[in-house]
């Protein structure tokens, strides 16, 4: 059976879907995006076409192989493009998104150096750029903001970043 392209229903600002996207990047796991606009028509991860693919109705979903996993399983990740059977996704339904995060803080730890920082995982970045658009000032965390500068160093994080989406509206455009 032969994989077809993963296809990955995102919305450029999600947090969720940006960690997603850093993975599958990192991963060397090409994929398309379909962007579900969380606040267009009320919000089209309720539209009953989205609803059919992801009923949790929420994004990031990854469709793959044939089967959409939601946020929740995303874990799946750790075996996508290691194998090329399909024994993931039987995992997938009864794994969290423990495994997604561990990819990225081994790989993200490989960027950060100094003894303070025991872990630093693909949750930062995401977050960080959330709390500067909503003008939470950082400046008390140095740390922070040494590993979050070191990883948007990363073509992983640019390439995935908000403002490069499909979906990003023009004003926001890197």
């Amino acid at each position: 059976m032969q994989a077809g392209k993963p296809i990955l229903y995102s919305y450029f600002r999600s947090s969720c879907s940006w960690r997603v996207r850093i993975a599958l990047v990192m991963k060397g796991i090409d994929y398309e995006t379909v962007p579900i606009n969380l606040i267009k028509d009320g919000g089209q991860q309720f539209s009953e076409e989205f609803q059919v693919l992801n009923p949790m109705m929420q994004v990031p979903a990854l469709k793959i192989d044939g089967f959409t996993l939601g946020q929740s399983n995303l874990s799946v990740l750790k075996q996508v493009g290691e194998q090329n059977q399909l024994p993931w996704a039987q995992k997938a339904i009864s794994s969290g998104f423990t495994a997604l995060e561990q990819i990225l803080q081994s790989t993200a730890g490989k960027y950060c150096v100094g003894d303070e920082v025991s872990m630093a995982d693909l949750c930062l970045v995401p977050q960080v750029a959330n709390a500067e658009r909503y003008k939470v000032d950082l400046s008390p965390y140095p740390i922070i903001n040494r590993i979050n500068k070191t990883l948007l160093t990363l073509e992983a994080f640019q390439v995935t970043h908000p403002s490069r989406q499909p979906d990003t509206p023009a004003e926001l455009r890197a």
